[in-house]
């Protein structure tokens, strides 16, 4: 990445260079394009961007020079910004035979995360009868092949591949050594936590081609929520070819089911998280005119959903339930309240006036807070009068961690809203955050069940 004005008017000099060798240009247009280039530059270095970002972006929104800016990406391919300013190009033969590579690379990946769920079965696992086996190690056995696809895709680092393998093994270890019983709670926080913990292994994987830029770790939001918009729409095309195959065997009298329930389903679901990140790589335009309508027509129903809770807790003086299901509901809501803000930045212009959807978030952000807050006191009254468990104390954890989240994201919030922050501040802010909710998705998987005697 640039790191100072020199390297950044290396860029604006290359550029310059580019565009004189253009004959239908002369000079005082090759003067005009500059100057509307730094002063695009300008306006995203006040904004908070990285200057390698910025001349990037400002490459990019060069509208009717979209051609130009291509042809001269193309031609300087070693540097960074050629990723965004050629996106979605696949003319020629070295895009061909990049295209058939990641292909074939897919599908490796997607066969190996396949036959991963049915390598149990080979050692006497039985999926009908060892439900705590396959709840605390389903995630173990399909998102290694989808860590190791995109680290595979941006040639990582042998170090960095052996974080991501001590990482993998390291969930494997919380997952089988320690004695947790099929109804234990502790059983059920590491089959929710672990796959949490693990997918920000399969985020360092993305982010390897540049592991400490706030940028890419804002890519890895964006690939979260396109790569569930693509599997569920793998999922329901399954779903239509299951109930066809159905059908159609029972029509010459036979039955499908136990083929269908026993390889077809776990193993397509399973190869499905491979193949739906592939798609996010290889289509990720398409997907990204999707999710951003998608984030602004469920923004406005949360909003609504949470405030009408508020409401109606205010008027009937209802106390909290802090049974488990409960919890596990409230802090999916936060959750996906979270999500909603995280995939909306990312999609967000940031030099963007604050308009009615900021202030539509702010609703939003203040309504999860106050719910938080509001879970948080039913959790510490409970434990106050019967003492702790696994589930109360994982919950604990995650409500205040999620409190100091929604709480400085809210003052930001605020502040653009006003004028007075910039949009950069909110990203960099979730961007820094990224890494606390996955230091305790390990908490909870290696140090609450022995605190807790296994329970």
């Amino acid at each position: 990445m640039t790191n100072g004005p020199d390297e950044l008017e290396a860029q604006f000099a290359q550029w310059r260079q580019y565009v004189q060798r253009r004959r239908e240009l002369r000079e005082p247009d090759a003067d005009e394009l500059e100057d509307h280039l730094r002063g695009s530059v300008d306006e995203l270095l006040t904004a908070g961007l990285h200057p390698d970002e910025a001349f990037l972006v400002a490459v990019k929104r060069m509208g009717s020079l979209d051609d130009l800016s291509r042809e001269f990406a193309r031609e300087h391919s070693e540097r960074l910004w050629k990723q965004l300013v050629l996106a979605g190009d696949t003319d020629g033969p070295a895009a061909t035979t990049r295209s058939r590579r990641d292909l074939l690379g897919t599908l490796l990946f997607a066969v190996g995360a396949a036959v991963s769920v049915k390598v149990p079965e080979l050692f006497g696992a039985n999926p009908d009868e060892d439900g705590a086996f396959y709840a605390a190690n389903a995630s173990l056995l399909v998102l290694p092949w989808l860590a190791g696809f995109l680290a595979w895709r941006r040639r990582a680092a042998p170090a960095l591949i052996g974080v991501l393998l001590a990482l993998f093994a390291l969930g494997a270890v919380a997952a089988n050594a320690y004695p947790l019983a099929e109804e234990s709670q502790s059983l059920v926080l590491t089959s929710i936590h672990l796959p949490i913990a693990l997918w920000f292994a399969v985020g360092l994987a993305y982010v390897a081609d540049d592991v400490r830029s706030a940028r890419r770790r804002m890519d890895f939001v964006r690939f979260t929520g396109e790569l569930f918009v693509y599997y569920v729409l793998i999922a329901l095309g399954g779903g239509v070819l299951i109930a066809f195959v159905f059908g159609t065997f029972e029509a010459i009298g036979v039955s499908p089911e136990d083929v269908m329930a026993r390889w077809v389903m776990p193993c397509g679901a399973a190869g499905a998280v491979v193949v739906a990140g592939w798609l996010v790589e290889a289509k990720q335009s398409v997907v990204e005119n999707i999710a951003p309508v998608l984030t602004r027509l469920f923004t406005p129903l949360f909003t609504v959903a949470l405030l009408a809770f508020l409401v109606t807790f205010g008027v009937t003086s209802g106390v909290i339930d802090v049974e488990r299901e409960a919890l596990i509901l409230f802090d999916l809501l936060l959750a996906v309240v979270l999500g909603l803000l995280l995939y909306s930045i990312s999609a967000r212009d940031p030099l963007a006036p604050a308009g009615l959807f900021d202030r539509l978030q702010l609703a939003l952000v203040v309504s999860a807070l106050a719910i938080d807050v509001l879970v948080l006191l039913a959790i510490a009254g409970r434990i106050t009068e019967y003492g702790t468990t696994p589930n109360k104390a994982a919950a604990l954890g995650e409500n205040v961690v999620l409190l100091i989240n929604l709480a400085w994201s809210a003052w930001l919030v605020l502040g653009l809203v006003r004028g007075r922050a910039p949009f950069a501040a909110l990203e960099r802010w979730q961007t820094a955050y990224l890494p606390v909710y996955a230091a305790w998705a390990w908490i909870v998987v290696l140090l609450l069940p022995p605190v807790f005697g296994y329970l």
